[in-house]
Protein backbone atom coordinates (compact mmCIF):
# COMPACT_ATOMS: atom_id res chain seq x y z
CA UNK A 1 0.00 0.00 0.00
CA UNK A 2 1.41 3.36 -0.83
CA UNK A 3 2.11 5.98 1.10
CA UNK A 4 -0.40 9.04 1.27
CA UNK A 5 1.06 11.99 -0.59
CA UNK A 6 -1.03 14.87 0.43
CA UNK A 7 -1.38 17.20 3.71
CA UNK A 8 -4.91 15.89 4.53
CA UNK A 9 -3.55 12.08 3.97
CA UNK A 10 -0.36 13.10 6.41
CA UNK A 11 -2.91 14.37 8.97
CA UNK A 12 -4.76 11.28 9.41
CA UNK A 13 -1.77 9.48 9.59
CA UNK A 14 0.02 11.24 12.04
CA UNK A 15 0.19 10.55 15.95
CA UNK A 16 -2.46 12.44 18.14
CA UNK A 17 0.36 15.04 19.69
CA UNK A 18 1.11 15.93 15.67
CA UNK A 19 -2.64 16.14 14.74
CA UNK A 20 -3.08 18.91 17.68
CA UNK A 21 0.27 20.54 16.67
CA UNK A 22 -1.32 20.78 12.70
CA UNK A 23 -4.97 21.36 13.66
CA UNK A 24 -2.96 24.72 16.32
CA UNK A 25 -1.15 25.88 13.57
CA UNK A 26 -4.07 25.97 11.02
CA UNK A 27 -6.58 28.00 13.68
CA UNK A 28 -3.30 29.82 14.13
CA UNK A 29 -2.99 30.86 10.03
CA UNK A 30 -6.52 31.14 9.72
CA UNK A 31 -6.93 33.70 12.43
CA UNK A 32 -3.59 35.19 11.05
CA UNK A 33 -5.08 35.75 7.56
CA UNK A 34 -8.24 36.86 8.61
CA UNK A 35 -6.51 39.49 10.74
CA UNK A 36 -4.24 40.61 7.84
CA UNK A 37 -7.32 41.32 5.57
CA UNK A 38 -9.06 43.22 8.12
CA UNK A 39 -5.81 45.21 8.85
CA UNK A 40 -5.16 46.21 5.24
CA UNK A 41 -9.06 47.33 5.14
CA UNK A 42 -8.48 49.43 8.36
CA UNK A 43 -4.99 50.82 7.11
CA UNK A 44 -6.65 51.79 3.98
CA UNK A 45 -9.27 53.38 4.96
CA UNK A 46 -7.17 55.19 7.84
CA UNK A 47 -5.17 56.90 5.08
CA UNK A 48 -8.03 57.71 3.34
CA UNK A 49 -9.49 59.21 6.33
CA UNK A 50 -6.25 61.19 6.73
CA UNK A 51 -6.16 62.56 3.36
CA UNK A 52 -9.71 63.90 3.38
CA UNK A 53 -9.29 65.66 6.32
CA UNK A 54 -5.95 67.28 5.84
CA UNK A 55 -7.57 68.67 2.42
CA UNK A 56 -10.17 69.94 4.71
CA UNK A 57 -8.25 71.45 7.09
CA UNK A 58 -5.68 73.05 4.77
CA UNK A 59 -8.79 74.23 2.38
CA UNK A 60 -10.49 75.81 5.12
CA UNK A 61 -10.52 79.53 5.74
CA UNK A 62 -12.11 79.18 9.10
CA UNK A 63 -11.13 76.69 11.53
CA UNK A 64 -14.23 77.41 14.14
CA UNK A 65 -16.64 76.80 11.21
CA UNK A 66 -14.78 73.39 10.73
CA UNK A 67 -14.47 72.19 14.00
CA UNK A 68 -18.40 73.04 14.22
CA UNK A 69 -18.41 70.76 11.41
CA UNK A 70 -16.54 67.94 13.21
CA UNK A 71 -18.17 68.73 16.55
CA UNK A 72 -21.53 67.78 14.80
CA UNK A 73 -20.74 64.74 13.29
CA UNK A 74 -19.72 62.09 15.93
CA UNK A 75 -19.08 59.39 13.41
CA UNK A 76 -16.71 60.65 11.31
CA UNK A 77 -14.57 62.27 14.52
CA UNK A 78 -11.79 59.61 14.39
CA UNK A 79 -7.91 59.72 13.38
CA UNK A 80 -7.18 63.54 12.46
CA UNK A 81 -10.71 64.70 12.92
CA UNK A 82 -9.83 63.49 16.62
CA UNK A 83 -7.17 64.99 17.34
CA UNK A 84 -8.20 68.70 16.23
CA UNK A 85 -11.54 68.37 17.50
CA UNK A 86 -9.69 67.82 21.17
CA UNK A 87 -7.33 70.70 20.31
CA UNK A 88 -9.18 73.29 19.00
CA UNK A 89 -12.50 72.42 21.98
CA UNK A 90 -9.66 73.18 24.57
CA UNK A 91 -8.31 76.44 22.37
CA UNK A 92 -12.13 77.45 22.57
CA UNK A 93 -12.22 76.80 26.13
CA UNK A 94 -9.38 78.80 27.28
CA UNK A 95 -10.05 81.69 24.91
CA UNK A 96 -13.53 81.89 26.95
CA UNK A 97 -11.98 82.29 29.92
CA UNK A 98 -9.37 84.50 28.52
CA UNK A 99 -6.68 82.40 29.36
CA UNK A 100 -3.51 81.06 26.94
CA UNK A 101 -1.91 77.48 27.64
CA UNK A 102 -0.67 75.64 24.60
CA UNK A 103 0.82 73.09 27.27
CA UNK A 104 -2.89 72.43 27.97
CA UNK A 105 -3.97 71.99 24.17
CA UNK A 106 -0.90 70.06 23.50
CA UNK A 107 -1.89 67.74 26.60
CA UNK A 108 -5.18 66.69 25.77
CA UNK A 109 -4.83 66.47 22.02
CA UNK A 110 -1.53 63.88 22.81
CA UNK A 111 -4.50 62.07 25.14
CA UNK A 112 -5.97 61.55 21.57
CA UNK A 113 -3.25 60.37 19.62
CA UNK A 114 -2.69 58.08 22.29
CA UNK A 115 -6.41 56.82 21.65
CA UNK A 116 -5.20 56.66 18.16
CA UNK A 117 -2.50 55.40 18.60
CA UNK A 118 -3.79 51.90 20.45
CA UNK A 119 -6.29 51.94 17.98
CA UNK A 120 -3.66 51.78 14.95
CA UNK A 121 -1.63 49.24 16.67
CA UNK A 122 -4.26 46.34 17.74
CA UNK A 123 -3.40 43.46 16.56
CA UNK A 124 0.17 43.71 16.27
CA UNK A 125 0.63 42.10 19.31
CA UNK A 126 -1.07 38.80 17.41
CA UNK A 127 1.19 38.69 14.66
CA UNK A 128 4.56 38.91 16.62
CA UNK A 129 3.34 36.21 19.12
CA UNK A 130 2.27 33.48 15.76
CA UNK A 131 5.26 34.84 13.74
CA UNK A 132 8.00 34.00 16.61
CA UNK A 133 5.69 30.80 17.83
CA UNK A 134 4.43 28.91 15.20
CA UNK A 135 7.90 27.70 13.96
CA UNK A 136 8.45 26.35 16.91
CA UNK A 137 4.67 24.59 17.51
CA UNK A 138 5.64 23.08 13.94
CA UNK A 139 9.18 21.61 15.49
CA UNK A 140 8.03 20.63 18.10
CA UNK A 141 5.36 17.72 16.42
CA UNK A 142 7.82 17.45 14.31
CA UNK A 143 10.05 16.36 16.67
CA UNK A 144 7.72 14.33 18.24
CA UNK A 145 6.44 12.69 15.13
CA UNK A 146 10.29 11.62 14.19
CA UNK A 147 10.68 10.33 17.85
CA UNK A 148 7.58 8.19 17.24
CA UNK A 149 8.86 6.72 14.38
CA UNK A 150 12.33 5.57 15.60
CA UNK A 151 10.25 4.10 18.38
CA UNK A 152 8.30 1.87 16.03
CA UNK A 153 11.37 1.08 14.28
CA UNK A 154 13.02 -0.04 17.28
CA UNK A 155 10.15 -2.46 17.75
CA UNK A 156 10.40 -4.10 14.58
CA UNK A 157 12.58 -7.28 13.65
CA UNK A 158 13.75 -5.71 10.03
CA UNK A 159 14.47 -2.44 10.20
CA UNK A 160 13.88 -0.81 6.55
CA UNK A 161 13.45 2.87 5.14
CA UNK A 162 10.64 2.48 3.56
CA UNK A 163 9.27 2.36 7.41
CA UNK A 164 10.37 5.23 9.12
CA UNK A 165 9.87 7.14 5.60
CA UNK A 166 6.12 8.03 5.93
CA UNK A 167 6.21 8.98 9.61
CA UNK A 168 8.91 10.92 9.39
CA UNK A 169 7.08 12.53 6.51
CA UNK A 170 3.99 13.26 8.22
CA UNK A 171 6.42 14.72 10.91
CA UNK A 172 7.39 16.91 8.67
CA UNK A 173 4.38 18.46 7.15
CA UNK A 174 4.47 20.09 11.06
CA UNK A 175 7.05 22.41 10.60
CA UNK A 176 5.84 23.18 6.94
CA UNK A 177 2.91 24.15 8.07
CA UNK A 178 4.16 25.99 11.17
CA UNK A 179 6.72 28.26 8.33
CA UNK A 180 3.52 28.68 6.37
CA UNK A 181 1.79 30.18 9.24
CA UNK A 182 4.63 32.62 10.53
CA UNK A 183 6.00 33.67 7.60
CA UNK A 184 2.95 35.60 6.68
CA UNK A 185 2.64 37.15 10.21
CA UNK A 186 5.98 38.82 10.05
CA UNK A 187 5.73 40.14 7.07
CA UNK A 188 1.84 41.53 8.40
CA UNK A 189 3.17 42.54 11.56
CA UNK A 190 6.39 44.21 9.46
CA UNK A 191 3.89 45.88 7.40
CA UNK A 192 1.32 47.27 9.66
CA UNK A 193 3.99 48.68 11.86
CA UNK A 194 5.47 50.51 9.34
CA UNK A 195 1.85 52.16 8.46
CA UNK A 196 1.33 52.37 12.00
CA UNK A 197 4.32 54.23 12.27
CA UNK A 198 3.91 56.48 9.12
CA UNK A 199 0.32 57.36 9.71
CA UNK A 200 1.75 58.24 13.39
CA UNK A 201 4.40 60.37 12.48
CA UNK A 202 2.14 62.32 10.05
CA UNK A 203 -0.61 62.80 13.34
CA UNK A 204 2.33 63.99 15.69
CA UNK A 205 3.25 66.41 12.81
CA UNK A 206 -0.34 67.63 12.47
CA UNK A 207 -0.09 68.48 16.15
CA UNK A 208 2.85 70.69 15.99
CA UNK A 209 1.25 72.57 12.54
CA UNK A 210 -2.12 72.86 14.50
CA UNK A 211 -0.12 74.42 17.77
CA UNK A 212 1.55 76.83 15.19
CA UNK A 213 -1.97 78.30 13.56
CA UNK A 214 -3.29 78.68 17.43
CA UNK A 215 -0.01 80.12 18.15
CA UNK A 216 -0.54 82.72 15.27
CA UNK A 217 -4.54 82.90 16.22
CA UNK A 218 -3.75 83.76 20.05
CA UNK A 219 -0.63 86.14 19.03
Amino acid sequence: MSAPTSIVGYFFQAGWVVKSVMLLLLVASIVSWGLIIQRLRFFKQKSADYQSFKRRFWGSTDLTRLFSDVDSNVETRFGLAAIFHAGFKEFIRLRQQRTQSLENIQRVMQISFNKEAELLEQHLSIFASIGSLAPYIGLFGTVWGIMTSFQALGHAQQATIAMVAPGIAEALVATAMGLFTAIPAVIAYNRFSQSCETLLNRYALFQEELIALIHEQSC
